[in-house]
């Protein structure tokens, strides 16, 4: 499925086109990945598919196995001009998001654990957040409307490609969604009632995280069973997504 294109003009290539200026007005539906760990996941990945690839011909040779998709093989110097930017990396591709269950099914077995996330609008948090989700196994992401997008392709490359292994699922109303699921909420704030280590997880268990400063609202957290992690020094908070790192660690071997 090797295609070697010589032009930046190229129609082949228009979505591959600008591509900083993409991530804020959309790719037709699909996502972009960068780097080479995240195509290869891309291409192994069972909630995406691979469109198509760009890279060069000093960089497809580095490729362990290559998708059932066109891989459009162009100079540096054109891959830089149809980006918009050096792309040092030398590895792009365009996938689209189709995971093949639905979140009841995602969480349906007797133990379940699921990442929620509540505002979290920085990328590389977002990033951060679905790689751990990703390293301890968790079953899914939920994401209320006004967390960031997990396919940004700066949040996947942030992720090493977890964002293309975790299923993650948007919904307008979390605490009823984890309700109707019959998952346990334990919300993570600095002003938790108990301390992380004293919590015994139920078998089905949703972990809740808000965002940096505002964290989870005051509606959310009176409905969860609230969670903190004591420091020293004065220290009342941790980065989002290193504070969801602890947590997983301990709440999905527990």
């Amino acid at each position: 499925m090797m295609i070697e294109i010589d032009s930046p003009t190229d129609p082949r290539l228009t979505l591959y086109r600008d591509v900083k200026d993409r991530d804020l007005t959309g790719r037709e539906g699909l996502f972009m990945a960068e780097g080479k760990v995240v195509l290869e996941r891309l291409f192994a990945s069972r909630l995406a598919r691979t469109v198509s690839v760009l890279t060069t011909p000093e960089r497809v040779g580095g490729l362990a196995r290559l998708p059932d998709a066109p891989v459009y093989v162009v100079p540096q110097a054109v891959m830089d001009e149809v980006a918009g930017f050096a792309i040092h990396r030398g590895y792009l591709a365009l996938g689209a998001y189709t995971p093949p269950m639905s979140l009841a099914a995602a969480v349906g077995g007797a133990r379940a654990r699921v990442l929620v996330l509540s505002g979290i609008a920085n990328t590389d948090n977002m990033g951060g957040l679905m790689r751990n989700a990703a390293a301890f196994g968790v079953d899914a992401v939920v994401l209320d409307t006004a967390c960031c997008d997990p396919l940004y392709r700066k949040a996947i490359r942030v992720s090493v490609g977890g964002a293309l292994e975790v299923p993650h699922y948007r919904v307008d109303d979390l605490i009823g969604t984890l309700a109707a699921l019959d998952l346990t909420p334990y919300a993570l704030s600095p002003s938790g009632a108990v301390t992380l280590e004293a919590v015994t997880p139920a078998a089905r268990s949703a972990l809740l995280f808000g965002a940096e400063g505002p964290g989870l609202s005051d509606a959310i957290m009176a409905q969860c069973t609230t969670v903190r992690i004591d420091m020293a020094g004065g220290f009342d908070s941790l980065n989002v997504a290193t504070t969801s790192g602890i947590v997983l660690y301990r709440m999905c071997r527990a």
